[in-house]
């Protein structure tokens, strides 16, 4: 698998390259500041980019900015996003352009080699990958509508969706049946007003819709 890393403490970056060379993948270029990473994507068109949201110069968003705008150039260019801390405004931002080969982990998620690794898998794959602080958080600031109409068990299977887990694992994680966890699926879909279809990556749909959704409502009161 060939990947850009975008990140600028050095420490961090040389211990990215070494955990995926290690890996067997194939780190094609590696970026240290904002302006050179949109570049570097655009030119190796890899196979997953790990992007750091805070770059130089500004350590503000100009990571996630670069991201976004190879993801415009490049639609479906998959991306895993790193993050001190949990931002909602960046999590929404990166989510909002397709859930499509796009994660969202914090720093401390690298650290556990076999999660990191996998969900770095996953959204190459085209799939997502949300930490479960994120979808924790995220999901608490908007509790009152619609989440309030699911259950505690279809909370628990959101969760697991929005952090990018097929039916398989989350059986195994909820000690429940993988037939019980399509019934699920199917009634938080139901609830959250989406079809109960199986196409696309249905796996954070429901917490996608419910944060656009979300975030309209709070635009028109």
């Amino acid at each position: 698998m060939r990947v850009v890393i975008a990140e600028d403490n050095a420490l961090l970056r040389e211990g990215l390259v070494l955990l995926l060379t290690s890996a067997g993948h194939d780190v094609v270029a590696v970026a240290v500041n904002g302006p050179e990473v949109l570049p570097a994507l655009l030119e190796h068109r890899p196979d997953v980019a790990v992007v750091d949201v805070r770059l130089p110069p500004g350590l503000r968003d100009e990571g996630l900015r670069a991201a976004l705008d190879a993801r415009a150039a490049v639609p479906g260019l998959p991306v895993l996003v790193l993050s001190q801390y949990v931002e909602e405004t960046y999590a929404t931002e990166l989510l909002s352009g397709g859930a499509n080969g796009v994660g969202y982990l914090l720093k401390d998620r690298i650290g556990r080699v076999d999660e990191f690794l996998d969900a770095l898998e996953r959204v190459a794959a085209g799939g997502t990958a949300l930490d479960p602080e994120v979808v924790t958080e995220l999901m608490s600031r908007r509790r009152d509508d619609p989440l309030a109409a699911l259950t505690p068990r279809e909370l628990e299977v959101l969760r697991l969706m929005a952090e990018g887990h097929d039916n398989t694992t989350i059986a195994r994680t909820l000690v429940v049946t993988e037939r019980a966890v399509s019934k699920h699926i199917g009634n938080v879909f139901a609830k959250l007003g989406l079809p109960p279809s199986d196409s696309g990556h249905r796996r954070v749909l429901a917490v996608l819709a419910y944060l656009q959704h979300g975030e309209a409502r709070g635009a028109g009161r």
